[in-house]
């Protein structure tokens, strides 16, 4: 539904403005208005998408951390 950079400080900081929305449609219009809780839905979508993305890159950082250890573990024994 959102399209995002790769950045996650992009992301990050499009979560905050929509936190802010959310706030202050709450404290205008209260908690349980049609904004509000509009606003609320999409902070959430942002939330996740956040959460993927950041799960997605630590998941190829192990993998990564995976192969090295490999690697290592291999290239002593074709030295010898």
């Amino acid at each position: 539904m959102y399209k995002h950079s790769n950045s996650q400080s992009e992301m990050i900081a499009e979560i905050k403005v929509k936190r802010e929305l959310m706030i202050k449609s709450a404290k205008k219009s209260g908690f349980t208005s049609e904004e509000t809780i509009k606003y609320s839905q999409e902070l959430d979508e942002l939330i996740n998408e956040y959460q993927r993305a950041v799960g997605q890159t630590l998941r190829q950082n192990e993998e990564v951390k995976f192969a090295f250890k490999q690697m290592i573990m291999v290239w002593p024994k074709v030295l010898v």
